[in-house]
């Protein structure tokens, strides 16, 4: 199979580079490991800014369809301390500029904008090589290869097109999420369900903290973060409700009970998820016919920023080459400046907002990001 262009990863930043090519003419293939759209579960709620995940859906023409998808009272915010005191507690009035929409929901919305055919589902990039008439070679783990003019990384943390730009890998950041969801909580969890309330929560201090979303269906989903070192996990059987939950839970001996209920009382197996990243102020050279974007060029700690600067990305390379027409490679440079300098930015943001979550100061430097002066 030849193409012009290659993307490999159909995550929001894929789907939104080839949207966007799309509304502007331009054809793309998707190159996707998963066997189809629903495979597996795409993870819980995103916030999307006005600054960059909403400018890119508007650029994509879809700005209409993701408003559809806004969870009602999503931008809600509890703080709350350990032993269960509220510390902040700030309604959803509508006029904030993060709307909440679930991330399945927002990732169906691109695939249904792309033509028939542009995605081609179970092909796990095994490798790739650049080819002497500046063409790039693709392998796939089912044995079928490929070969495209412009090939874009969108393949995520573990990016298999981010070595033909650089040797740098992402790096454990010091801390793990394990996944927990309680499902009917009004009715099968009302001490956490008023908890946690309507949107966002967060108890925190150093070293540890429970951040949870209330989702559609009357969900809660939490995440729940331990400062160990990447190995304290091989240990534990995280997946087992029976094993694993409660030693999770015990690092939280001492903490009020609806919120150690968020742990131990989990409806579905939790999911360890150890947390990585990229140096903040990676660059690489200009390397013809190939770039990256999203978390294959900047992953980073969990901020909000993540699926926004993903989304980002696609909408302004797209953009670039449709303006450059034939000069691929000026368009190529003209996305890479700007990428690293909006990147490096969000990184150092990233860094800053894990600090005043789980550092030897929390909770007090989130209440100050959210307008408190802590005594």
């Amino acid at each position: 199979m030849t193409s012009s262009l290659a993307i490999v990863g159909a995550g929001l930043g894929g789907l939104m580079l080839a949207r966007v090519l799309h509304v502007h003419g331009i054809p793309s293939v998707i190159y996707e490991a998963d066997a189809s759209a629903d495979v597996r579960s795409q993870g819980g709620m995103l916030d999307i800014h006005e600054s960059d995940g909403q400018v890119a859906l508007k650029a994509a023409g879809l700005y209409e369809g993701f408003r559809k998808l806004v969870h009602p009272g999503g931008e809600a915010t509890r703080v709350m301390a350990p032993d269960g005191r509220l510390l902040h507690d700030e309604a959803d009035d509508g006029k904030g500029g993060r709307p909440e929409v679930p991330r399945g929901e927002l990732r169906r919305l691109l695939l249904a904008s792309l033509p028939e055919g542009t995605i081609a589902w179970g092909k796990k990039l095994v490798g790739t090589a650049a080819q002497a008439d500046g063409s790039h070679a693709l392998r796939f783990a089912d044995g079928t290869s490929a070969t495209a003019r412009l090939l874009v990384g969108a393949d995520g943390a573990w990016s298999r097109v981010r070595p033909h730009l650089t040797d740098a890998t992402p790096v454990y950041a010091g801390y793990a999420f394990v996944e927990t969801w309680l499902h009917d909580v009004d009715r099968r969890h009302p001490g956490p369900a008023a908890t946690v309330g309507g949107g966002s929560f967060f108890a925190t201090s150093p070293g540890k903290g429970i951040f949870a979303h209330r989702e559609p269906g009357n969900v809660i989903h939490a995440y729940i973060a331990v400062c160990r070192p990447a190995e304290w996990f091989d240990d534990i059987d995280v997946g087992s409700v029976r094993t694993g939950t409660p030693r999770i839970a015990a690092e939280f001996d001492g903490w009020a009970p609806a919120l150690r209920a968020l742990i131990a009382d989990s409806d579905a197996a939790p999911v360890l998820r150890r947390i990585h990243a990229l140096p903040v102020d990676l660059r690489w050279p200009r390397k013809p016919g190939v770039t990256l974007l999203g978390d294959a060029a900047h992953l980073m700690p969990p901020s909000g920023e993540g699926a926004n600067l993903a989304m980002d990305d696609g909408a302004r390379l797209a953009v670039a080459i449709a303006t450059h027409g034939d000069r691929v490679e000026d368009a190529l440079g003209a996305y890479e400046s700007a990428m690293f300098v909006r990147a490096e930015a969000a990184a150092r943001e990233a860094q800053a907002l894990t600090a005043r979550l789980l550092g030897t100061d929390a909770p007090h430097g989130l209440l100050r990001m959210f307008g408190h002066d802590p005594a």
